[in-house]
């Protein structure tokens, strides 16, 4: 209910012009929308934890964008025919509707697309190393995960790596880079968390962990983690309109940050552990396990 409402208010505040930092009043919301302010308020409330507006104590809501800013916002997914393509083959093949080999035509059939708009797809797949050409005609997809279970193990495996990343001796904080990543995440604190395509926000996120692996100055650890990220690629799209879960990443990410320039690595290893366990607990729906392991 809350994105409905919620994209009701964005689709408002565009209509209305408002420049950042206006006053969004719920009984102006209520009225304008003919509607009562108890989803209004539910609604707004939604768009603070996305960190499109900010609520000050006895003073209401004010907006952290323009209404240009938030010009491209959609909570409902789908909106481009290429990049709603792009999920759709997604989503059938890791629901097990689409197997084996295929050409172009079979997915201009149907996807319902040009063959201008097939061929822009599948470049962005084999790009996204998804799907491979396969000898003398059409694609096929790349090995990738498709259940629960791998997906879980991809998780732990990185609950390994990535801390062990932190501790290792030649661990050094890269200060262009975590100034670069620090960026990143306040921006999706800020709003871009809802603004991002799914696919942005994939990439964002992978490359904020890639980048703390890299600074521990081992290439095969930093090599497994990027293996790790473009086979979870296609089963982590599934989970990305979950937005008020990656603002809550996002802050924790910075947390994180804040960790390692401190020099607290042991501290931030079992930070790093916490957060991968919490987040695959979440995506996987299967339990940590750790209180059969500590009483056997």
């Amino acid at each position: 209910m809350p994105p409905t409402t919620a994209m009701q208010v964005i689709d408002l505040v565009r209509r209305s012009a408002l420049e950042r930092g206006a006053h969004v009043r719920e009984q102006w919301v209520a009225d304008s929308l003919g509607m009562s302010r108890s989803p209004v308020r539910k609604a707004l409330a939604y768009l603070a934890e996305l960190g499109l507006v900010t609520q000050e104590p006895n003073r209401g809501y004010f907006l952290n964008r323009s209404a240009g800013e938030l010009a491209n916002v959609d909570l409902s997914a789908g909106s481009d025919v290429e990049e709603d393509a792009y999920f759709r083959i997604g989503d059938d093949y890791l629901s097990g509707r689409f197997t084996g080999e295929f050409t172009a035509a079979d997915v201009c059939r149907a996807y319902d697309l040009t063959s201008r708009q097939a061929d822009r797809v599948l470049s962005r797949m084999q790009r996204e190393d998804l799907i491979r050409r396969r000898p003398g005609r059409g694609w096929e997809f790349q090995h990738l995960m498709s259940t629960a279970e791998a997906h879980d193990q991809s998780y732990r495996f990185r609950m390994i790596v990535e801390p062990a990343a932190l501790l290792e001796p030649g661990f050094a904080v890269d200060a262009e880079a975590f100034a670069l990543h620090r960026r990143q995440q306040e921006a999706l604190l800020r709003g871009d968390a809802l603004l991002l395509p799914r696919g942005e926000l994939f990439r964002v996120n992978a490359e904020f962990h890639e980048m703390l692996v890299a600074c521990a100055g081992n290439a095969y650890l930093l090599d497994s983690v990027r293996r790790v990220n473009r086979v979870r690629r296609l089963v982590e799209y599934r989970h990305q309109t979950d937005r008020q879960r990656l603002v809550r990443q996002a802050g924790e990410h910075l947390e994180l940050l804040d960790l390692l320039e401190g020099g607290q690595q042991d501290a931030a290893a079992g930070f790093l552990r916490d957060h991968l366990d919490a987040v695959r607990e979440i995506k996987t729906r299967l339990p940590s396990g750790r209180g059969g392991a500590a009483g056997s």
